[in-house]
């Protein structure tokens, strides 16, 4: 195995006979692009190996949790792409209408070898661990989400930032290794598989039964390459300014590269080594973000089952959550009022409104959006459904291990105690105050505004 494509990067799920199958096969799901995926080129070294060809499988399920057609229409934007791109690399991309698993077992029966790129939440690890019961194949996990495998970096939940970044730092280096493209020496175009069209996409969407509650974007369009002018802006124009500036909502210092991570329609890694490459002021600061505090969240998912309820916190949080669970709310506010921003505050309407109208919302209002949920709701039990509900419907980086770290944040997680006060007791507290003597945030009400 090459040194880009580490041991530590890869599973054995099933142990089993290699099969004299017609080809490999890559069961495609959270790395949706053709380069830089250490499981594709890892499928590809197989594929030589074995003297065979390399498929690659993508499952598309009407019911994929929390999913809209916002989110449908930018995945399959950036599907499109990733077709077009292994055509070029000599492998057919074969796209089902059905259920990830169930199309896999199917394309599995001709297959010799089952390659699959690594899961982290809790639904996504049980769809491997039911291929794996039913094929009778070798199935192979590999990494290609993280910079720093999960159980590399740690073999628990880390309680914060401080505690996971000497970890990964110690290790770092071993894996910020840029990824060699393998090329494919026989080619599997010349198959004739029945797949779902995506070349139209409009046509597409429209052969989905999907909740269509909620518009795609024009802010955003998915795909690699789009993913690449982000950066390339960022770089040019952002990184010099970001330890000064991105946590200011009236200015646009922010790589945007968190829908296109979402969805692995660009590698982490890439950037990582893009960013570094470029030098200079900034760097360290968003690498902080990019592999420390992104890859805590994926700590946070991958080791805490409760992630999607209060019993994910600290038990202080809780505890102090709990004891002020019958303070006095100044303002109460049913979900169907914070879903259309009918707050008194115009300046969480604002941040709710950014999210609704482009599918992203700036990284400082999202804590401040968080936070006044929690302040403004009956029950923190509430406003934590409230606030997962209104991310993973609505933002295109939802339904993520950030999203859902995110939002245990606004409630304590990865945080320390903080001043007691009403509602919050000691969970950190933010008010528009804050918001006013750190910016000009009439200026980033009247941007919304503007959308």
């Amino acid at each position: 195995m090459r040194e880009d494509i580490r041991e530590e990067r890869t599973a054995l799920l099933r142990d089993d006979q290699v099969k004299e199958g017609d080809h490999i096969l890559y069961w495609m799901q959270r790395a949706q692009r053709a380069e830089y995926n250490h499981a594709l080129e890892y499928a590809v070294e197989k594929a030589n190996e074995a003297d065979k060809t390399l498929v690659v499988f993508f499952g598309i399920t009407d019911e994929f949790e929390d999913a809209n057609l916002r989110h449908y229409r930018f995945m399959l934007e950036g599907l499109k792409e990733t077709k077009e791109e292994l055509e070029d690399k000599g492998i057919t991309l074969v796209i089902r209408h059905e259920h990830p698993r169930e199309g896999v077992k199917k394309l599995a029966y001709e297959a010799s070898l089952l390659i699959v790129d690594k899961a982290y939440l809790d639904f996504l690890r049980e769809w491997r661990e039911s291929v794996a019961e039913e094929v009778d194949i070798p199935l192979i996990e590999v990494e290609t989400d993280v910079v720093v495998p999960v159980e590399e970096a740690s073999t628990k939940e880390e309680y914060a930032a401080r505690t996971i970044r000497p970890k990964i730092n110690d290790v770092l280096s071993d894996y910020m290794k840029k990824v060699q493209e393998r090329k494919l020496e026989k080619t599997s175009l010349e198959y004739d598989f029945d797949t779902f069209d995506i070349d139209d996409i409009e046509e597409a969407l429209s052969k989905l039964d999907v909740d269509e509650s909620v518009e795609p974007v024009e802010s955003f369009k998915g795909g690699t390459s789009e993913a690449k002018n982000h950066l390339e802006e960022f770089l040019e124009h952002k990184l010099r300014g970001y330890a000064d500036h991105s946590n200011d909502p009236t200015k646009d210092y922010l790589s945007h590269m968190s829908p296109y991570l979402h969805f692995g329609q660009i590698s982490p890694l890439y950037v990582a080594l893009k960013v570094k490459e470029k030098g200079g002021p900034g760097v360290d600061e968003y690498l902080e973000q990019l592999i420390v505090r992104r890859e805590l969240a994926y700590n946070f998912v991958y080791y805490n089952e409760d992630h999607r309820s209060l019993k994910c916190l600290p038990e202080w949080a809780q505890k102090t959550l709990e004891e002020h669970e019958e303070d006095e709310r100044e303002y109460i506010y049913p979900r169907e009022e914070f879903e259309k921003a009918e707050t008194h505050d115009e300046y969480w309407n604002a941040a709710q409104e950014e999210m609704l109208k482009t599918g992203k919302m700036h990284n400082y209002m999202r804590m401040y959006w968080g936070k006044k949920i929690l302040e403004w709701s009956e029950t923190p039990e509430e406003a934590y459904e409230t606030a997962l509900y209104l991310n993973n419907k609505y933002e295109l980086d939802g339904r993520d291990p950030n999203g859902y770290a995110g939002v245990a944040w606004c409630f304590g997680k990865h945080d320390q105690g903080w001043k007691e006060r009403e509602v919050y007791g000691k969970v950190r507290y933010m008010n528009s105050n804050g918001l006013e003597r750190k910016f000009d945030i009439g200026k980033y009400v009247e941007k919304v505004d503007s959308l």
